[in-house]
């Protein structure tokens, strides 16, 4: 018999780690769509009517200060700018509305890349 190489052990270890934090992720988000009474498709519809013309880049829901949200970032027509409308996933009224500009993504991207390492 084999004895296994702490190189296997490493990286049954890190699988399992990637395993059970996808499940967890997963579960989290069966867990915020329960509580929200607003579908994604209705919350679509209404941060693009916020956006005349837009196009849905990304969307998401999460909380966000103390409140469950859904995120779109949203692209429009002849600019480079996204605009990012968060609707409340309990009432369907606008949450916020922030004109991201290119140097805006590249931040936000550059934190979202710190926070995953």
């Amino acid at each position: 018999m084999k004895i296994p190489t702490r190189r296997t052990i490493l990286t049954g270890a890190a699988i399992l780690l990637i395993a059970s934090s996808v499940f967890a992720a997963g579960e989290s988000e069966k867990k915020l769509l329960a509580e929200a009474k607003i579908d994604r498709t209705n919350a679509e519809r209404i941060a693009l009517a916020k956006t005349p013309g837009g196009k849905i880049k990304s969307g998401e829901l999460e909380k966000e200060h103390g409140k469950l949200i859904w995120s779109f970032d949203i692209s429009t027509p002849h600019s480079k700018n996204i605009t990012e409308v968060q609707v409340d996933a309990k009432t369907g009224k606008i949450a916020a509305v922030e004109i991201e500009t290119p140097k805006d993504q590249a931040k936000e991207k550059k934190a979202d890349t710190t926070k995953k390492h």
